[in-house]
This record gives C-alpha cells, sequence and structure tokens, in this order.
C-alpha cells in the first residue's frame, strides 16, 4: 500500500481548506520559481524520467508528449489544453481534484505552460461539472489575485488560465473532438495527421493533457523524477487515482500506487466485494470502454498498463467497476452498448452503423430473442468497427461486446436455450431502453 507521505493529492475528500491558503500549507506554491529556473528541456526531462504516463486512458508517456511540441516559435502561440471533459463511464476522479485540490491542478498547468512555451491554457470541463467549475473558477481567481498567474505574476513567466464548460458531450473527450468544441465547433474528432503539437487549438501548436496528469507535475519536480519512478513498476510508475464503485461495501476514490493487486485494493479501500470475494463474477478494471475480466482471472491481477493488457483488458481511466453475481452480465453489456450508439458523433460509418447494429443484437440476447450463430457474428462484426474509425470511440463500444462473448457466452447460449424452451417466460428480462 502507499504510505501518507507519498500521496499526492493529500485532500483528495475535501476534509481541509481547499482555497489557496489551505493549499499552500499542505505545500503547492512552494518554490516554484525555483522549479521554473530548471529551464523548459530540463522540466521535460524529469517528467521523462519520472516514468509518468498519461492518466486520461490511453497511457502514453507524458513527458515524451511534450517533447513534441516546437522548441522554436514561428510566429504562432503555443497552447495547453487540460481534459477535464471526464465523461467515460465509472470515473469520478478529476472532479475531485478540482473541487478539493484545485490548486494542485493550477501550479501544475503552470509547469507544463511554461515546458512548452505555451503562455496559454484553457481548462475544458465536463457540462455537468457545475460545481466543479465555480470551485474551479474561484480558485483560479485567487491564484490571479495572488499574482502566481497572470501577465505580471511573480513566477516572471506570463501564463494565462481560463476554463470553458462543454455541453456534455462524451465524444469530446476525445482529445480532437475537444480542440473543435473548444474552437466553437461541433465535437467531431478530426483526421491525424497533422497531430496537434503541430496543428492544434486556432491552428497552432497544442499539447492536450488529463487533469490528473498535470495536478502530479509540480510533487515531481520538486521531489524528483526518482521519488516518483520509485513507485509502482517498471513502466507503470507512481501513483494513480482508482474510482471504485459497483457491488462493493465502500465505494470510493483512492490514491494508490500503480500495480497494486486488484483484491487488494478492493479490500483494503473499498470494504471487499459485497458478498465476499467468491461473490464476484467480473470486473471493468479501466472504466466502461474496457473489456470486463471475469473474476477467476482477478485474483492475482495487478492494476497496471502491462499487466491488463496480457488479459486482454485496459487499465484505461482505472475506474474500477464491480459486479457480483447477482449481475445480469449480458443486460449490463447491452446498456453500455445503448450508450455507446448514443454518444457516436455519426461521421464514421463502422461506429455510426455498428453501434446500433450492436446494441439490437445484445437487447435481443439479454431476452435470448437470439441464434447462437449470432454471436460469433456479433463478435465479426466488433472487429469490423475495432481500429476503423478515425477516433477511439468506436474501440470503446466494440472491446465491452467482445469481453462479454470472451467470457460469458455459455451465460448468452443458455439465455437463447432458456427463451427457445420458453418463449413467453412471466416477468422476462428487458434490456435497457
Amino acid at each position: 500500500m502507499l504510505s501518507d507521505k507519498d500521496r499526492i493529492f493529500t485532500n483528495l475528500y475535501g476534509l481541509r481548506d481547499s482555497g489557496l491558503a489551505g493549499a499552500r500549507a499542505r505545500g503547492a506554491w512552494d518554490g516554484t520559481k525555483k522549479l521554473l529556473e530548471m529551464g523548459e528541456d530540463r522540466i521535460i526531462d524529469e517528467v521523462k524520467a519520472s516514468g509518468l504516463r498519461g492518466r486520461g486512458g490511453a497511457g502514453f508517456p507524458t513527458g515524451l508528449k511534450w517533447s513534441f511540441m516546437p522548441k522554436e516559435s514561428d510566429g504562432r502561440p503555443h497552447y495547453l489544453v487540460i481534459n477535464a471533459d471526464e465523461s467515460e463511464p465509472g470515473t469520478c476522479k478529476d472532479r475531485e481534484i478540482m473541487r478539493n485540490d484545485p490548486q494542485l491542478l493550477i501550479e501544475g498547468a503552470l509547469l507544463a505552460g511554461f515546458a512548452m512555451r505555451a503562455n496559454t491554457a484553457y481548462i475544458y470541463i465536463r457540462g455537468e461539472f457545475i460545481r466543479e467549475r465555480e470551485r474551479l473558477q474561484a480558485a483560479i481567481d485567487e491564484a490571479y489575485e495572488a499574482k502566481l498567474i497572470g501577465k505580471d505574476n511573480v513566477h516572471g513567466y506570463p501564463f494565462d488560465l481560463y476554463v470553458q464548460q462543454g455541453a456534455g458531450a462524451y465524444i469530446c473527450g476525445e482529445e480532437t473532438a475537444l480542440l473543435e468544441s473548444l474552437e466553437g465547433r461541433k465535437g467531431m474528432p478530426r483526421l491525424k495527421p497533422p497531430f496537434p503539437a503541430n496543428m492544434g487549438l486556432y491552428g497552432a501548436p497544442t499539447t492536450v493533457n488529463n487533469v490528473e496528469s498535470i495536478a502530479v507535475v509540480p510533487e515531481i519536480l520538486r521531489r524528483g523524477s526518482g521519488w516518483f519512478a520509485g513507485l509502482g513498476k517498471p513502466n507503470n510508475a507512481g501513483t494513480k487515482l482508482f474510482s471504485i464503485s459497483g457491488h462493493v461495501n465502500n465505494p470510493c476514490n483512492v490514491e494508490e500506487e500503480m500495480g497494486i493487486p486488484l483484491r487488494e485494493l478492493l479490500e483494503k479501500h473499498a470494504g471487499g466485494v459485497r458478498g465476499g470475494w467468491e461473490n464476484l463474477l467480473a470486473v471493468i478494471p479501466g472504466g466502461s470502454s474496457v473489456p470486463c475480466v471475469p473474476a477467476n482471472q482477478c485474483q492475482e491481477l495487478a492494476m497496471d498498463f502491462d499487466r491488463l493488457l496480457e488479459v486482454k483488458s485496459g487499465l484505461g481511466t482505472a475506474a474500477v467497476i464491480v459486479m457480483d453475481k447477482t449481475t445480469d452480465i449480458i443486460r449490463a453489456i447491452a446498456r453500455l452498448s445503448y450508450f455507446y450508439k448514443h454518444e457516436s458523433c455519426g461521421q464514421c460509418t463502422p461506429c455510426r452503423e455498428g453501434t446500433g447494429w450492436m446494441w439490437r443484437v445484445l437487447e435481443r440476447m439479454v431476452r435470448g430473442e437470439a441464434e447462437k450463430s449470432e454471436i460469433d457474428m456479433l463478435f465479426d462484426v466488433s472487429k469490423q468497427i475495432e481500429g476503423h474509425t478515425i477516433c477511439a470511440l468506436g474501440d470503446a463500444a466494440a472491446w465491452p461486446v467482445q469481453g462479454l462473448i470472451r467470457h460469458f457466452r455459455p451465460v448468452i447460449e443458455q439465455r437463447i436455450d432458456e427463451f427457445t424452451a420458453n418463449p413467453n417466460p412471466q416477468g422476462a428480462v428487458r434490456a435497457a431502453e
């Protein structure tokens, strides 16, 4: 388990003052000017050496991403855009940072912006986050008043920070759709290349990072990259915020080391699986877009990018959704399929047509009104969607379906057999509308 001395988010639960005075008492804004004096390249090198990987889902090395920004200006401004959309079902970590420790994010934005030669940053926040936006804006106003940021701040690097609220579209969590929305257009993913580092916001070099990725940067620079790299596991360094929900006794957000065993995470922090570990059916380990992992693979499962990839799932946003044996697993995945159908922007044919088709088939499978041959057909269609769309929403829609078929085919077949034997059962389960 992570020791208290290594925690970065010391006010995750809002038990202390979330204002500037409270944040400073906890160590925020301590020696920030000296950190800036390290210079742009050294800051990027430190972030690279720390092993920090993006906390928004993809897990791309953060320092490497920063290094893609041009070092010489061609006359265009550089921008930092912070993705606070957090629309992945099951994920609720970034909102706690913005609500309870926003100064960590603001200081991190200054340091990241300096490293990438960006004098302006935008925080794109999810439309439903009304109170979080108010708390974040109040924190930014405090930082301006204290001259910690702004045109003429005490750190000597002009830096402006703005909050932009979205309209509540899942697709705007994708970085190029976010940029489209930020520019005032419909959130539709862009074809790449060109990549945002060359042509992003307003056609200028831009880096898009997750809230958690930016918020941990000040502590990495203060304590040194070796400290952060020493936590977790090789290639999966540092601490991570886990959002634990579903059939556990104590749903929670918690900061832990990367690579913590799933069972330890659930039992130490979430009070264990409802009804005991033996009552576990499956876990979705990284938000709704990753395939579920059945109970028989969870016993020794480590919560990091590489180990979850080995079991054909992913860490994603580290939103752990626990399902016990009372769960109708087919209905649960059908509900997720409806979500992705609803949130597809419709730009790509495989996603626009395929997500609706998969949901309709799953809806019939929930009731057993399907043929067993359709199971393989459904899997095949999911593969035709995966990897054939501009953004990863197609993958996100396909992977839960693939996980269901890979691990719970007998459950689907049994449901079909039961319906065939009794086509009009009383109280038949219906899929989500």
